[in-house]
């Protein structure tokens, strides 16, 4: 790979991807990297933090910047914490990706797109995401006709990220708007993120699938050990609630739910490390964390991350 990408013509830069909460940016970022990186589940704003994942090729290395989701509630510290995110994501890339839910555009869509009227410099492609689930197709062309209409989109691109539709039609598209450069990252670099950031990631990821409707959302993973011990990552994550009463949720009966979450992060862990992983958990109360700006920062919630 070392000679064609000294060649003249190799493509290197960043992808914004935004979109309101649940539209599949993370789904798309992982689709595109071939592996996961950002974790993912039917609630919306799973996605906390701002993850960069890297595709280095033979004539390019392109960058995606995977955000949470904007949303027009920012009540608490940790709403204001990811829209600041998803926010400052859009400058200085060299291409944004709008993600939208098939037919489904809402209050919050349209929030989205005024701050692309007022705050994108970089060309914008529109990636009608999800259209798999389409009952009557026909119906996307008049849809698209009646989005375009609102914005000089470069390119507008019908995609199931699921399941793969249109996705190299979308990267074809996004390299085709990219600056000649140089590799930005080592070539066999996909994330800007850490081991550790990662494995706090995939157990947030299981409480989101094991429980109720509202929880996850009071809900943060610290990783307080993470040894190297040659075969073997030893891991230990503290879960942190914001009262009593969820503590015991997330223990579950007789501790079966935390089990149940430590067995499928311990999973996700190995296939993403290759390498056996042994994993404890804690739960703790820490309250009021989500609604505290110096709680956040503690926890890892940065905003120059």
């Amino acid at each position: 790979m070392t000679d064609a990408i000294s060649n003249a013509g190799f493509k290197s830069g960043y992808i914004a991807i935004i979109g309101r909460p649940n539209v599949g940016k993370s789904t798309l970022i992982n689709r595109v990297l071939g592996q996961k990186l950002c974790i993912t589940s039917r609630r919306p704003q799973t996605t906390r933090h701002r993850i960069l994942g890297v595709k280095t090729t033979d004539d390019s290395q392109l960058i995606y910047v995977d955000t949470p989701g904007l949303h027009i509630s920012d009540k608490r510290a940790m709403n204001r914490y990811m829209n600041r995110a998803a926010a400052s994501s859009i400058d200085d890339v060299d291409v944004i990706l709008f993600v939208v839910d098939g037919m489904n555009w809402t209050e919050e869509d349209e929030a989205v797109l005024e701050r692309l009227k007022t705050s994108a410099k970089a060309p914008v492609i529109l990636v009608i995401n999800k259209v798999d689930k389409l009952g009557d197709k026909e119906e996307l062309l008049p849809h698209i006709e009646k989005l375009s209409a609102e914005f000089d989109y470069k390119n507008v691109v019908p995609i199931s990220a699921r399941k793969g539709v249109n996705v190299e039609q979308l990267e074809g598209e996004i390299k085709a708007l990219m600056p000649e450069g140089e590799l930005i990252f080592p070539e066999d670099q996909f994330t800007d993120r850490s081991s550790r950031f990662l494995a706090a990631e995939l157990v947030r990821e299981q409480l989101f699938r094991h429980l109720g409707q509202e929880l996850p959302y009071s809900i943060t993973v610290e990783i307080e050990q993470f040894d190297d011990e040659d075969k073997l990552y030893r891991i230990g994550a503290v879960i942190y609630v914001e009262r009593d009463g969820q503590k015991s949720i997330v223990i579950g009966k007789k501790g079966a739910l935390l089990k149940s979450v430590g067995q499928d992060a311990r999973i996700e862990m190995q296939s993403l490390f290759g390498k056996k992983v042994f994993l404890r958990l804690w739960v703790k109360v820490r309250e009021g964390w989500g609604d505290n700006e110096r709680m956040l920062k503690n926890l890892g919630y940065n905003d120059e991350l």
